[in-house]
């Protein structure tokens, strides 16, 4: 079912080779996004609409849901569910406020005082996927920490779906999450082209300052290109969902089995990658996988990820942690008794579960921790969505009459070597002052 390698066996051209993922060799989908954003940057709301006629299936009477609408959905879900959106949102509260913090002013020299303080990104686009699964958790991801951080301006962009009375819409459990996060109004625009209008604007959706979600390759692709092209940021290229699971002979392999494929329920482009110590261990786990898909709604899905999926057979858990730095993946998990022998090790990583009763499931949603994280490598340079996300850290600096005397000279000095005499004099005419 996976493929296998043993680890010792493997060259460095090799392991480049298995650590590569979701690439656009041929350039098909940068090709493909380029002319939606060229599409959306001229045409706007019309854009908009055809796309979702085209991808969607859907004729759009309007581009969004408003408060009206969204309070009735949000009706038209189970007590249980709402109690569970509840819970995960309270816990995803709780651990997102323990990052606020005010930075201590420090006096570099006497009379210069130097601080950071933290505002918030005024404008930010949330993207919430929606293709073959809507996601009401990343929603809660997202929208937690911007309302937290204080964003002036939440636009939040979803495909459209039908509902029973075949209108295009959003489901009930956005609707309250949406209603949890005092957000009144969803736009229904989903893939690049949401990008796109967040990155550029349209008539109808506000340009931002930031965009955060994850999403397919087209996503990703659409996030990287309008960075580049526009003062919009991202927070990261978020991509296909990948897991990869350090096992050894005390891990379960009913359990890794299952969190191989609650991966690779997320879609045909998803990964797992199992690298494991123990031979009886991974034949446990093979099995497992055979019986746990034969039961799965999303069995096609899952088995066409498996199929990008594999197997790594490590002499030992410090090798294993060596491949797993070289992945660099967006889920750990270390499925081991013996998990805090090894965890110092990691270096690449986005989210760490430690331990065998410890599921990739329990970040995705309800753990608290932020499940919007970096994907195909990008953990080696960046970190997941935070707080820190949101804001911005504004240095501030203060020089009293000591202080302009204590340093004035170091910096007259410095400019003077650089050759800038205008810097030196913007020094000299104070010190000259009097």
């Amino acid at each position: 079912m996976l493929k296998q390698y043993n680890y010792k066996n493997l060259s460095l051209t090799d392991i480049e080779k298995l650590v590569l993922r979701n690439t656009d060799a041929n350039n098909e989908i940068r090709e493909t996004v380029t002319s939606i954003i060229a599409n959306v940057q001229q045409n706007g709301d019309a854009a908009l609409v055809a796309y979702a006629d085209k991808f969607d299936g859907l004729t759009l009477d309007k581009l969004f849901v408003d408060a009206d609408e969204i309070s009735a959905l949000a009706t038209t879900i189970s007590s249980d569910a709402k109690a569970a959106l509840t819970v995960a949102y309270q816990n995803i509260k709780k651990f997102h406020e323990t990052q606020i913090s005010q930075e201590q002013k420090t006096e570099t020299t006497a009379g210069v005082t130097c601080w950071r303080e933290v505002r918030a990104i005024e404008k930010v686009g949330l993207y919430i996927p929606g293709g073959t699964a809507v996601l009401p958790s990343t929603f809660l991801m997202l929208g937690v920490p911007a309302k937290i951080a204080g964003c002036k301006e939440i636009i939040v962009c979803s495909p459209p779906h039908k509902n029973a009375d075949g209108k295009a819409s959003i489901n009930g459990y956005l609707a309250f999450v949406a209603q949890l996060l005092q957000i009144d109004k969803i736009y229904l625009v989903g893939g690049a082209q949401a990008v796109a209008a967040m990155a550029y604007g349209t008539q109808t959706i506000t340009k931002v300052d930031k965009i955060f979600g994850p999403g397919n390759q087209f996503v990703t692709m659409a996030k990287t290109m309008v960075q580049a092209t526009t003062n919009t940021s991202i927070d990261m290229p978020a991509g296909p969902s990948e897991v990869l699971v350090i096992a050894d002979e005390t891990a379960k392999p009913v359990f890794v089995a299952a969190d191989i494929l609650a991966q690779c329920e997320h879609g045909n482009d998803s990964q797992a990658v199992l690298v494991c110590t123990d031979v009886e261990t991974i034949t446990q786990t093979l099995q497992q996988l055979e019986v746990q898909l034969a039961v799965l709604s999303r069995k096609s899905i899952a088995a066409k990820a498996l199929e990008n999926s594999y197997i790594i057979l490590a002499d030992n858990l410090s090798d294993a942690m060596d491949f797993s730095n070289q992945y660099a993946p967006e889920h750990l998990i270390l499925a081991t008794d013996n998990w805090a022998q090894i965890t110092p090790q990691i270096i690449n990583a986005g989210s760490v579960f430690l331990g065998n009763l410890t599921p990739e499931s329990a970040g995705d949603y309800a753990s608290g921790t932020n499940h919007t994280l970096p994907t195909s490598g990008y953990a080696k340079s960046y970190s997941g969505v935070s707080l820190d996300s949101f804001v911005k850290k504004i240095t501030f600096q203060h020089i009293s009459e000591a202080g302009i005397e204590n340093l004035g000279l170091t910096i007259e000095v410095l400019a003077t070597l650089e050759g800038l005499d205008a810097h030196k004099n913007a020094v000299t005419v104070r010190l000259e002052r009097n």
